[in-house]
């Protein structure tokens, strides 16, 4: 672990206790947690409602999807698609009476999502240079696009299957019509219909969508320490152990395996891959947990363990990866 990469996981855990002290202190509000009026909710429904639909739209319109990297790209999202798939599998095949439908889809996504952008960046420039970065970048284009639209799907379907509706037929229209009309899927919809039109945004709203989905970042980063004040730290780490390690070490190992047994990747696609595979968990899981009002305060205390873990983890990937297939 390099010192520039080092110094970004401290920004983002800085960024994170200035959130907690905002929701410690309540100065955007003394709301009970998980009412209407709950301040990290209501950031939570911004970022939900708008910043994030805006990036994804902006991003899926401007998308050269000529120039992308397929085969690299099949070696990274088959594998990971395929553990999120089982992990969402498993965890809706054990749920206890009682727990929440979503809790699944919840459970998966945290286990699933990585942080891209805000450690996926740093290290992909830090560790493998511009050419990694172009092979990362790559990824990111593809990440929220196909994890958040799988598990919308998947969440809206055991919501559909829980109001008892009386035929497949109905199932099946309720689960479309949730998905489709959704602030995550309905904007990469839109903005994949724009893009196939050929035309270019317009520099106005191209300026309107960019200044939003910058908004992101630090939305999120600060959002994840308010609701851990708000929502305090889980009672239980049994369940969140599993999480943590999943997206730490389970999915990086399929990756790494698959990639370089199966496709025969090596060097620094093989490098990117599983490094990106390894990141901790990213904060769209928590907007996705607020948005169902699901297991909010264990996707918070995930996202800032994962990070914090990350900083021993990260380099054990590096020297495996240095040892088997050298970039």
């Amino acid at each position: 672990m390099t010192w520039p990469i080092a110094f970004k996981l401290l920004a983002i855990l800085v960024a994170v206790t200035i959130g907690y002290v905002v929701g410690r202190m309540r100065w955007l509000g003394h709301a009970q947690a998980g009412s209407d009026g709950d301040p990290a909710r209501v950031l939570a429904n911004a970022a939900f409602y708008i910043f994030v639909p805006a990036l994804l739209f902006r991003t899926t319109a401007r998308l050269d999807t000529s120039t992308l990297p397929w085969a690299f790209l099949f070696a990274f999202f088959v594998p990971v698609l395929a553990v999120v798939a089982l992990i969402y599998a498993f965890e809706r095949w054990r749920r206890k009476p009682g727990e929440a439908v979503t809790a699944p889809s919840v459970k998966a996504i945290t286990a699933g999502f990585g942080n891209t952008l805000q450690v996926g960046v740093p290290v992909a420039a830090g560790v493998f240079g511009e050419r990694g970065l172009a092979l990362h970048i790559a990824v990111v284009s593809l990440h929220a696009l196909t994890l958040l639209s799988l598990l919308t799907s998947l969440v809206e379907l055991d919501l559909a299957r829980d109001r008892h509706s009386r035929t497949f037929g109905a199932t099946l229209r309720q689960t479309v019509r949730n998905t489709v009309i959704h602030p995550v899927v309905l904007p990469v919809l839109a903005g994949l219909a724009w893009h196939l039109t050929g035309w270019p945004l317009p520099a106005v709203l191209d300026e309107v969508l960019q200044s939003l989905g910058t908004a992101v970042v630090p939305l999120c980063l600060t959002l994840i320490g308010m609701s851990l004040a708000y929502y305090g730290w889980p009672k239980s780490w049994h369940g969140l152990s599993g999480l943590v390690s999943a997206k730490l070490l389970l999915i990086p190992a399929v990756v790494f395996g698959i990639g370089h047994w199966v496709l025969g990747l090596k060097g620094l696609p093989l490098a990117v891959i599983v490094m990106t595979a390894a990141l901790p968990t990213g904060s769209n899981a928590l907007i996705f947990a607020q948005r169902y009002r699901t297991m909010e305060a264990e996707v918070t205390a995930a996202t800032v363990l994962s990070t914090v873990l990350y900083v021993a983890t990260a380099p054990l990937w590096l020297a495996l990866l240095a040892w088997v297939s050298p970039w």
